[in-house]
């Protein structure tokens, strides 16, 4: 498929002219010419006639000529295009313990799918710091799992209504598969992790801070949901733990800064597909290792390498 140029319609909409090389009859080829019509709503086919939702596909292709690189966003306002880099590192050291480059979108390639597979490969116990990318409640299970000692900072929770109730203020009784409302309404856990309150909210006092659904307050829990819970109440109530994570959270942020920037300019990737790119990043980092171990007094004695 070959764009054969491009021209703004009759409606100031932008249209894309692509023709399609297709097998003819006299032994060549025949063109035929679509025209994909960008504007809002859902991607449809009539006839000849594109229209092209103005979102995201999943596991998009984003370049013809890197078909392994894909959209990903930092932040709600921050988009990226390319691969994501994870790494571990000794937060006293600062030396880097694993690293791992993978696409920058899908569920196994998420900071804390690709977390748990490089712990996995740890042969001790370890305390294990990571922000609130890495808090997911089946990261927390199997670190816990493992007999690491977590430092995880929780995500927060937003509430359905603005100043109004989260889900920590609802009560669940797992044995007895129930969750109870700030209002004191009880309903059961479904098979699925589901919660519906429904005809309950009809009339409750607490409504406005609740829900603004016309259906009632749902809920939807997670397969991990104890763990979460306790996650976020020991960290409103133990300040050692925010403490270890202020203390050691700078170094390996310092960390990754020297593997992602080069003279305060961030590196860009020099090759196409995962495979290079990852051994780029492997090379990067035992490099920024090397130098950090001769800045800290390594040198080379009788053929053998000793650390002052």
């Amino acid at each position: 498929m070959e764009v054969c140029r491009s021209r703004f319609g009759a409606s100031g909409a932008t249209e894309w002219l692509l023709s399609r090389s297709q097998p003819g009859n006299y032994g060549g080829k025949i063109r035929r010419t679509s025209k994909i019509h960008w504007q809002k709503g859902r991607s449809t086919v009539t006839g000849q006639r594109w229209r092209i939702a103005r979102k995201v596909a999943e596991d998009r292709v984003i370049s013809v000529n890197d078909l392994e690189a894909r959209h990903t966003r930092k932040s709600p306002g921050a988009r990226r295009d390319g691969y994501r880099a994870h790494v571990s590192a000794g937060p006293a050291t600062g030396l880097i313990t694993g690293e791992q480059l993978t696409r920058a979108a899908g569920p196994d390639n998420s900071d804390a799918a690709v977390a748990a597979q490089m712990i996995a490969r740890e042969t001790g116990t370890a305390e294990v710091y990571g922000d609130s990318a890495y808090g997911t409640g089946d990261l927390r299970a199997a670190l816990t799992g493992a007999g690491h000692r977590v430092i995880i900072k929780p995500g927060p929770l937003k509430p359905a209504v603005a100043g109004g109730f989260t889900l920590d203020d609802f009560t669940v009784d797992e044995i007895a598969g129930t969750v109870t409302c700030p209002a004191g309404i009880t309903r059961p856990v479904s098979a699925r992790r589901n919660v519906t309150f429904g005809a309950a909210c009809r009339g409750c006092p607490l409504r406005a801070r609740c829900t603004t659904n016309k259906h009632g307050r749902a809920l939807i829990l997670h397969q991990h949901d104890a763990l979460l819970r306790a996650a976020r109440a020991d960290w409103a109530t133990q300040p050692a733990l925010r403490e270890n994570y202020r203390k050691h959270r700078p170094d390996v942020e310092r960390v990754i800064s020297q593997i992602a920037s080069r003279g305060g300019r961030r590196l860009k990737l020099r090759y196409r597909g995962t495979a290079k790119n990852n051994a780029w990043l492997k090379y990067r980092t035992a490099t920024l290792n090397l130098r950090n171990l001769i800045s800290r007094g390594l040198t080379r004695e009788h053929g053998t390498w000793v650390l002052a």
